[in-house]
Formats: structure tokens, C-alpha cells, sequence
């Protein structure tokens, strides 16, 4: 039985026992109009997170230090599962043997003896302050582990619009930080199911995706993946890898977000503001 330990929802800001909070009082001076005002103000928490991975036979165990992320901290069991779900350490939760946090800034995580995993391949896994812990780069690397996501939902172009308001307004941290991303998880009709946030959009996403697969709710078939930010490779990436039917961002997508999402029958939405979007890929989805 997989053995794990993790918080819920981010759209909960919950500090369990133990747990380092995702927000930090500073001494701060505001200038407006000439006059300087000091106050204590909340920044959004950003601290390392090593991924240490224990594979092989179960004879012959092995130990790989697979990389270090920047991320809020909170949720790091399900940000180490979506992540390793995304680059295709692992498909399934009974691939895990045991997820847990150790020390501080730290997730183990024991691969079943099955789980084939190429300690040489971990060399791919670059650390960028954009990204965090970035993995595959290209095109052909997500084929090894990605299936074309079929058209099975269809979404209303007046339920795109809400998206923004309804994730801005499950955001608790960044009420309180104005300094972290989101990722929402939506339905057809538009009904926010998850929200999770962090210092980075793609750990968020890593989130929601690793809570999904621990909770036995992947693929997300019909679901709508929002983010607060601009939709690039990676995020398009994990929205594949997780089965969802739609991306859609606040920002701009990439060139190679859009490719990918083309190629696996994505429908990727981008300038997702007010009255506006952008439909970049699988329009058949928008009705």
C-alpha cells in the first residue's frame, strides 16, 4: 500500500503541524504622495525543495538526488508526484512504494522495484528560476509518454470568461502576498474543483496533477487545467500527461506550446481576459 503524506487543497490554506507557512511578515515603508508609512506586510514564502528518489531492484537499491525546485512550501508530495508523473518516472499511483517529506525541504520518494528508471537520465532534469525543475524539452521525449487526448467535452465560450474572476477569487495567498501563481482545475460548466498556488506556475500545475493521481482521479477527462500565467512547453506537457481536454492561460502561450498542444489534440486557450480569448488549438472544443 502506498504510504504517503501531504495537505489539501491550497485553495484551503491550511498549516498543518510542522508545516513551514506559505507567507512571511516583513517590516515594510510605503511611500504615496510624499509620505512614508512603515507596516509589517505578507510575502509569498519561497524556499528550496530536493526531490531524492530511491529505485532498482529491490536488492540492489539505488539513491538519485533528482533535482531542487523553488517552491511555496505546502502540498510537496503532490508537487513531487505530479512532477514525476509529467516526465514519466512513474504512470500510476501503485508505482510508488512511499511518498514522504523528510526534513525540511526534502520529498523521498520509493519507486516500486518495477519502475524502470535510468539514473543517467536524471541529467535532463535543468533547475531555471522560471520553471523550477524542468524536464522534458522536446516534442518527441513527451511522445515516450503521452497519448493524443480525444475530443469527448465540448465548452462554452461564456464559461471561459468567468475563469479568471472565479480562480482570482480562490486564491487566499495571493490575497494576502499579491506574489504567487494558480492553477485551477475546472468542469464544463465551469465549476472550480481544485485550486492549488505556489511561487511557480508549474509547480502549482504539479500540484493539482500529482493530488489528482494520489486521489485516483486521473485522466482528467473533460477537465479545464487555468492558469494565472503565460502557457509554455511544459505546462502543455503536464496538461497532456494528465489527460485534461483543455489549457488555457491569462497570458501568452509559446511557439512549442503550441505545437505540442496541436500535436496532441490539445485545445489551448491563451489571453484569457475579460471579454476576450484566444484560441490557439482544438477550437472544435469551443462552442
Amino acid at each position: 500500500m502506498l504510504n504517503r503524506s501531504g495537505s489539501g487543497a491550497a485553495s484551503e490554506e491550511r498549516v498543518k503541524e510542522g508545516e513551514a507557512s506559505p507567507t512571511h511578515s516583513i517590516p515594510v515603508t510605503t511611500v504615496h504622495a510624499g509620505t512614508r508609512t512603515p507596516h509589517a506586510d505578507l510575502v509569498a514564502v519561497e524556499e528550496p525543495l530536493e526531490l531524492r528518489l530511491v529505485h532498482g531492484p529491490i536488492d540492489r537499491r539505488t539513491r538519485t538526488a533528482l533535482g531542487v525546485t523553488m517552491r511555496t512550501p505546502g502540498q510537496d508530495v503532490e508537487l513531487a508526484t505530479g512532477f514525476l508523473l509529467a516526465e514519466g518516472v512513474i504512470r500510476e499511483p501503485s508505482d510508488l512504494l512511499e511518498i514522504k517529506a523528510v526534513e525540511e525541504n526534502a520529498v523521498k520518494v520509493e519507486l516500486h522495484p518495477r519502475v524502470q528508471f535510468d539514473p543517467a537520465s536524471a541529467r535532463q532534469f535543468t533547475i531555471t528560476s522560471a520553471c523550477g525543475v524542468c524536464g522534458a524539452r522536446t516534442l518527441e521525449q513527451l511522445e515516450r509518454h503521452a497519448d493524443p487526448v480525444p475530443v469527448r467535452t465540448t465548452f462554452a465560450a461564456d464559461v471561459i470568461r468567468f475563469l479568471p474572476a472565479t480562480l482570482r477569487e480562490a486564491q487566499p495567498t495571493f490575497d494576502r502576498t499579491g506574489g504567487l501563481h494558480a492553477a485551477g482545475l475546472f468542469d464544463r460548466e465551469g465549476n472550480l474543483q481544485s485550486v492549488w498556488e505556489d511561487v511557480g506556475r508549474h509547480n502549482a500545475v504539479d500540484k493539482l496533477v500529482g493530488s489528482a493521481l494520489l486521489s485516483g482521479r486521473l485522466p482528467l477527462t473533460g477537465g479545464l487545467v487555468f492558469v494565472s500565467g503565460r502557457a509554455g512547453f511544459e505546462l502543455v506537457q503536464k496538461a497532456v500527461v494528465a489527460g485534461a481536454e483543455v489549457l488555457a492561460a491569462v497570458g501568452a502561450p509559446t511557439s512549442l506550446a503550441v505545437a505540442a498542444a496541436e500535436r496532441f489534440g490539445l485545445t489551448l486557450l491563451g489571453f484569457v481576459r475579460g471579454e476576450r480569448f484566444n484560441i490557439y488549438t482544438g477550437g472544435e472544443r469551443i462552442v
